[in-house]
C-alpha cells in the first residue's frame, strides 16, 4: 500500500509521476537524455545498465521495466537480459559494457567506490569519456529513482504484461511524451486552483 494516495491503475512511478507532476517532467527529461538521446552507447544497453542498477536495489518495478525496455532494443534480448540478470562477466556483452556495469554497481553501492582502475578498465574495453560519464550517471539517477518508488511504497503491477505494454509505449514514443503529458496535466491543474 503506497504511503501517498496514488490511483490504483497507476502502478511504480507512474502513479508517484502522476501525484506531483511538477517534479515528474524534470525526472522524465533526464530519462530521455540519459537512456534515448544520441550516443555511442545503444539504447538498449543504457536501459540495461538502469536495469542493472535497479535489480541491485532490489527495486521490483524499476528492474523489470528497465530491463524489458532493453530487451526489445537489444539483439537477442531476452537472452541478454537473463544472463545480466544472472551474472554480468558471462554475459553475451561486449568488454566495453561488462566494465561500465561494474562501474553502475560501485556508484550503486557509493560513488566513492569508484577507482581509477575501474576507470581505466573500462577506457581499456574501449569506453570513452562520455560514455563512463552517463554510465555513472545512469547508475546514480537509478539508484533515487529506485528509492523514490520504494521510499514511497509504488505499486507493483498485477498484470504480468505491465511491463511489455510500458516498454513498447517508451520505445515507440521515449520519456519525453509522458513528460509533456503530464506537464499539461500540471498546468489545467494550476489553472482550476
Amino acid at each position: 500500500m503506497p504511503h501517498i494516495p496514488v490511483a490504483k491503475d497507476s502502478p511504480g512511478t507512474f502513479g508517484l509521476f502522476q501525484f506531483r507532476p511538477e517534479t515528474a517532467v524534470p525526472l522524465l527529461e533526464l530519462c530521455e537524455v540519459l537512456l534515448r538521446a544520441d550516443n555511442s552507447l545503444s539504447r538498449g544497453e543504457r536501459e540495461l545498465i538502469a536495469g542493472y542498477v535497479s535489480q541491485g536495489n532490489s527495486s521490483e518495478f524499476c528492474r523489470d521495466g528497465h530491463f524489458t525496455i532493453a530487451a526489445i532494443q537489444l539483439d537477442e534480448g531476452r537472452e541478454v537480459v537473463r544472463a545480466v540478470r544472472a551474472k554480468p562477466d558471462d554475459a553475451p556483452i561486449s568488454a566495453k559494457l561488462k566494465a561500465l556495469l561494474r562501474i553502475a554497481e560501485k556508484v550503486r553501492i557509493g560513488g566513492r567506490n569508484v577507482l581509477d582502475d575501474d576507470v581505466d578498465l573500462a577506457r581499456s574495453a574501449g569506453a570513452t569519456d562520455v560514455e563512463i560519464h552517463d554510465a555513472v550517471l545512469i547508475a546514480a539517477a537509478f539508484s533515487m529513482f529506485n528509492r523514490y518508488a520504494d521510499g514511497l511504497d509504488a505499486i507493483i503491477p498485477e498484470d504480468p504484461h505491465f511491463h511489455d505494454k510500458v516498454a513498447q509505449r517508451v520505445v515507440d514514443q521515449g520519456y519525453s511524451r509522458m513528460a509533456r503529458m503530464l506537464a499539461e496535466r500540471a498546468s489545467k491543474a494550476g489553472a482550476s486552483r
